[in-house]
């Protein structure tokens, strides 16, 4: 049994190297962690709600990198209001964003919203259940896509004249990674 795993890792061996060779021949671009996150903060303080039911003033993200999901988050502060409450509680909101680059204008873009996580401790189970179903469509709606990095012309000059675009994106814990990959027609 051990003889046929070591057969069968040095047949996978060249395989491997293959696929690392393959990344590392690729153009690439490194947006840092603080760039996200202003990017991020610029779209910030948003106020959205249900007229007469429930309001909510957003503010002060936090940045989240997501590696294992590969995707990017926002730790948020929410004020939340309406008719549930007698007065103001703060709560605390994490999203999460798909990434995905836009060629028309040479954008990274955060999208596909996803609510992960609401704590409230100062609301009702009812209130904190029903602010469960309603949040995602209303952030979504709220919050649309956000542009997180806009290439410049020069960062793009080499692998577009190498025949390259903008292929992957790869969420890092320090930011992201975008690699390049053969242009597609469009």
């Amino acid at each position: 049994m051990k003889r046929r795993l070591l057969i069968a890792a040095f047949t996978a061996w060249p395989l491997a190297g293959a696929l690392a060779q393959d990344d590392a021949g690729r153009p690439r671009h490194k947006i840092p962690a603080s760039e996200l996150h202003h990017a991020l903060s610029a779209r910030f303080p948003v106020r959205f709600g249900i007229t007469g039911l429930v309001d909510m003033r957003v503010s002060a993200p936090r940045l989240l990198l997501l590696p294992a999901r590969n995707k990017l988050g926002a730790g948020l502060l929410a004020q939340v209001g309406g008719m549930p409450m007698q007065q103001s509680q703060t709560a605390e909101l994490d999203l999460a964003f798909a990434l995905r680059y836009e060629p028309a204008d040479r954008t990274v873009r955060a999208h596909q919203l996803e609510v992960i996580g609401l704590r409230a401790p100062g609301l009702l189970p009812e209130t904190t259940q029903l602010l469960q179903r309603l949040l995602p469509a209303m952030a979504r709606d709220a919050v649309g896509e956000i542009v997180l990095h806009r290439f410049a012309a020069r960062e793009l000059a080499l692998p577009d004249t190498m025949g390259f675009e903008p292929d992957e994106i790869r969420v890092l814990d320090d930011g992201l990674l975008i690699l390049f990959g053969p242009k597609q027609r469009r």
